[in-house]
């Protein structure tokens, strides 16, 4: 003990080398195997054990068979003086482990800087076999249309691993490359529902948002808090970059102009909404004249919605709406004079038998039906109101019965390209070979589909 205490002191008095210090250790541990003879001997249940570093702990009274104070030879050294002595061997060993176990920590402390330097070093290796690596020789104008092609092909991303935070953690190089291209910062999916720790992603959103650097955003948000306040004060420094925004609102009584109000630079907006307080159109009507594809989910409309929002029809080229009459249908049609895509889920309480006014739509290219409850029974009354002279895809979901000689006069009428024939839902409209012939007749290069969905 005493060598290997010299040896650390020796170690740190004179700075020597750590392969110095592990040479010293490994004679010491060495030299102590070598010098060690065990020999283990047993009598009467007790147990010797002779070694030159082991002191030897046999006396005459180990032999007894009992503790029989007459018994003890004459002459003897009393036990007291025994168990005096052993208590001195005692400490002293107790005194040699205590040595012991702090050069052992001083090792381990030794051991931890080692591995640390090893992967300083290795990190350090690996970073210059980079350095001869063709992609590390990429102008940073390439490696900057490389990380465009790395995002996801979905229209809203996370700020999770995936790129382009991924690009970030690979090297400081590629983290400078990646934060300096504005568009990987554009598109970004803002969840609020009920999340406990708000400030906190309040704060990854809003860096996030800073590298967009101006650009054009689509933002989606998920709010399922009911005070959009805050929210709408974390979009404020970013308001006139907004293009693209999807809302998913679920609380009853949320005011949804909070988020849609003074929205400059708004082209499309998503919003599903399923409550009637208050009214989404009223909301709508403010929406700003850029818009131009707007799809609004869980929300029925009437005549008078529609109406109220007059403003906004006028420069939409893509709607996506619910509609409860046909003559709203027809309306909304006629506020919409750019409108090439059309999807309307239809539901009619009542069976409309009265004929409606005649109208002409000259832009519509696509025309998709979603039929619920009684809304195909009043589905022939609104096509043969119809005229569409530029529709090239006609797709219907669910319209059961199928209105084939209202379809068939519609298509007749309006004297369309018309390109394909879809029919899909969980239960799709079905169509006799004799009427097949008739749309193949009247459009020979008609593709017409059938798609199930799987419920």
């Amino acid at each position: 003990m005493q060598v290997i205490e010299g040896a650390t002191t020796n170690s740190k008095a004179n700075l020597s080398p750590v392969s110095d210090i592990i040479h010293a250790l490994q004679n010491i541990l060495a030299r102590s195997q070598s010098v060690t003879v065990c020999r283990f001997r047993y009598m009467i249940g007790c147990r010797f054990i002779d070694d030159e570093q082991i002191p030897d702990l046999e006396t005459p009274y180990c032999r007894l068979p009992n503790t029989d104070q007459t018994a003890i030879p004459k002459g003897q050294r009393l036990i007291s003086t025994i168990i005096t002595e052993r208590q001195q061997q005692l400490d002293a060993v107790l005194h040699e482990i205590s040595g012991l176990e702090t050069v052992m920590d001083g090792i381990k402390n030794l051991h931890q800087q080692l591995v640390e330097k090893k992967d300083r070093i290795t990190q350090s290796m690996n970073l210059h076999k980079g350095l001869g690596s063709a992609l590390w020789r990429l102008p940073n104008e390439l490696l900057s249309h490389i990380f465009v092609y790395c995002l996801p092909e979905a229209k809203y991303l996370s700020p999770e691993s995936e790129p382009p935070m991924l690009l970030t953690r690979i090297c400081r190089r590629w983290r400078e490359v990646a934060l300096g291209i504005p568009s990987l910062w554009c598109r970004l999916c803002m969840e609020f529902v009920n999340n406990s720790d708000w400030q906190w992603a309040a704060v990854r959103y809003n860096s996030w948002l800073k590298r967009s650097r101006g650009c054009p955003l689509s933002l989606e948000l998920h709010c399922d808090a009911d005070d959009l306040t805050k929210l709408r004060s974390l979009l404020r420094p970013y308001i006139n970059q907004i293009s693209s925004l999807s809302i998913k609102i679920s609380v009853p009584g949320t005011q949804p102009e909070l988020l849609l109000k003074d929205l400059p630079a708004l082209q499309e907006l998503t919003i599903w909404w399923n409550h009637d307080d208050p009214p989404i159109a009223q909301s709508i009507s403010r929406l700003p004249s850029t818009l131009r594809s707007l799809l609004v989910g869980e929300s029925w409309f009437d005549v008078g919605d529609i109406s109220s929002s007059n403003p906004v029809w006028a420069h939409l080229i893509n709607v996506q709406i619910d509609i409860i009459r046909p003559n709203a249908f027809l309306h909304l049609l006629q506020l919409c004079p750019n409108l090439s895509s059309l999807a309307v889920s239809t539901d009619f309480p009542q069976i409309q038998t009265q004929p409606l006014e005649p109208f002409t739509h000259t832009k519509l290219r696509f025309l998709g039906i979603d039929s619920v409850f009684l809304g195909a029974h009043s589905l022939p009354v609104l096509f043969d109101a119809l005229s569409l002279p530029n529709l090239r895809v006609f797709e219907t979901c669910e319209v059961i019965p199928w209105p084939h000689e209202a379809v068939k006069a519609l298509l007749v009428r309006s004297k369309c390209p018309l390109e394909s024939l879809i029919f899909s839902g969980r239960r799709i409209a079905t169509i006799t070979d004799e009427q097949r012939a008739e749309y193949t007749a009247l459009f020979p290069s008609l593709e017409i589909v059938s798609t199930v969905y799987q419920t």
